[in-house]
């Protein structure tokens, strides 16, 4: 198993290097970088004070300017940002030295923020872990019982109108449930039992520990829900498919001939087999969750996690923030792909990876 995952290991380094070689080469090509927005904001800026003053008239304009909005602005000024965002250097030189830094953690600080980025998503993080535990936690619990109970009812009137209520809650998209949620139970058209925004209340600090947990829990029950609808369809199903894929076994019948009681056979034989790929699954449902719909969920609900700190970062146009956050997700998703594998292990010692070639 030690070498099975330093081969794991060893395997990441090329695979986060290839992320972030295509994401940087793709930003590349992508128009109107940080030093443009600067520019075009100062040129917003000087025409607008050109208006109050009665001028009318627009500064700037045109393309023969290599920045749009850079006409009529000093050229030494137009250096001078270049040298302090490190394009006066070649893609290639800023792609290796952002690696270099990358390794030793060390991501610099926000373009447009006074804070360094290792500080900004270590004050984001909790917020997206916070969702994705507890919206993974509540799938399972809904889903493994009701998956159970489908199959071991499988084609039953039950099975048919759960199957039904399942499709279509996985066939709604998260930012649709989302919205619809905020219309109806959030004080957009009909009831307002729940907070529109946030985790917390305002002096939530000087709330007693009850309190603050009653205060937390209203808080992150839309946007819990809003993630839980489709990843709990999915799970579902699974959990159904592997029990029924297990009951219509040999040794299921075998054990059944011998005279078993078919609750000593479930919970025996079958109930382990059929759990090994929906307990070893957990990592990657968790990280699917995470990945998934934070972006979303936290934009609907104006949460300030990573997911929104990576879509502000990529509308900003803040390359800091938003090549740490790639790089952070990049390595969180290598490492729970291999905890998901030795899970397979801890759960069923069956399983061998040390024969397998990876």
């Amino acid at each position: 198993m030690g070498a099975y995952i330093l081969r794991r290991i060893l395997l990441m380094i090329p695979t986060l290097f290839g992320i972030m070689v295509v994401n940087f080469a793709l930003i590349q090509f992508v128009p109107g970088g940080p030093i443009e927005q600067i520019l075009s904001q100062l040129e917003e800026q000087t025409s607008a004070t050109d208006r109050i003053a009665g001028g009318g008239s627009e500064v700037g304009g045109g393309n023969d300017s290599e920045y749009q909005g850079g006409k009529g602005l000093p050229e030494d000024f137009i250096k001078e940002l270049e040298v302090q965002f490190g394009f006066d250097k070649p893609p290639v030189e800023r792609f290796f030295l952002m690696m270099t830094n990358y390794l030793r953690f060390d991501f610099g600080e926000s373009y447009f923020r006074s804070i360094s980025v290792i500080d900004l998503i270590a004050e984001k993080l909790p917020v997206s872990i916070t969702l994705g535990l507890w919206a993974t936690l509540i799938a399972y619990i809904i889903s493994i019982p009701l998956g159970i109970r489908k199959a071991v009812s499988d084609g039953s009137r039950f099975d048919t109108w759960t199957s039904g209520v399942i499709i279509m809650a996985y066939s709604i998209p998260s930012f649709l449930f989302a919205i619809m949620l905020l219309v109806f139970f959030a004080g957009g058209s009909y009831y307002k039992l729940f907070p529109l925004r946030g985790l917390t209340s305002e002096g939530f600090a000087d709330l007693s520990t009850f309190a603050q947990i009653k205060d937390y829990l209203w808080h992150i029950t839309l946007p819990v829900l809003a993630i839980t609808i489709g990843s709990f369809a999915t799970l579902t199903l699974l959990t159904k498919n592997s029990f029924l894929d297990e009951i219509k076994k040999q040794y299921v019948i075998t054990a059944q001939a011998k005279g078993l009681s078919s609750g000593r056979v479930f919970y025996g034989h079958v109930f382990r087999n059929a759990m090994l790929i929906v307990v070893a699954g957990f990592p990657g449902a968790f990280i699917g969750v995470f990945f998934g719909a934070s972006l979303i969920i936290e934009v609907v609900f104006s949460l300030d996690g990573l997911g929104r700190l990576g879509f502000e970062a990529a509308v900003n146009r803040d390359y800091p923030v938003l090549f740490a956050s790639l790089y952070v997700f990049g390595i969180l998703g290598l490492v729970v792909h291999l905890i998901t594998d030795l899970t397979y292990t801890l759960v069923d010692p069956r399983i061998d990876f040390e024969s397998r070639n990876t």
